[in-house]
């Protein structure tokens, strides 16, 4: 079976939009690394090594130390798919964060992207 071409892009080719994304709504750099943290359990220092070292998604979530139990509580349509639908493990990790960076885009406040 192919690899979906996500997979072997790298999270640096990528995080540049995330943060655009959000800056675009008046949010902030700071913001979306503390939902990836929040998401994957990576410290700040693990994030930005990541980003250095051009990490594959693949690796990224792989090499995750923890991911929150609580992502599962993520619900919604991404790019036209329901997340809870996702059958794919590291997909579905893919697009829970996709799906964060939206909330955080259309204005949802921390604490409900971070389902406290």
């Amino acid at each position: 079976m192919k690899k979906h071409r996500i997979y072997t892009m790298t999270f640096a080719s990528v995080y540049p939009h995330y943060i655009t994304k959000a800056e675009k709504k008046g949010r902030t750099k700071e913001e979306v690394d503390e939902i990836i943290r929040w998401l994957t359990g990576y410290t700040q220092a693990e994030l930005e090594a990541h980003i250095e070292n051009k990490t594959t998604f693949e690796a990224f979530f792989a090499e995750a130390p923890n991911m929150n139990p609580n992502r599962s509580l993520i619900k919604g349509v991404i790019c036209g798919v329901r997340v809870e639908e996702i059958e794919d493990p590291l997909m579905k990790e893919i697009r829970y964060l996709d799906k964060l960076i939206d909330e955080l885009a259309k204005g949802k406040k921390m604490e409900k992207i971070l389902r406290a």
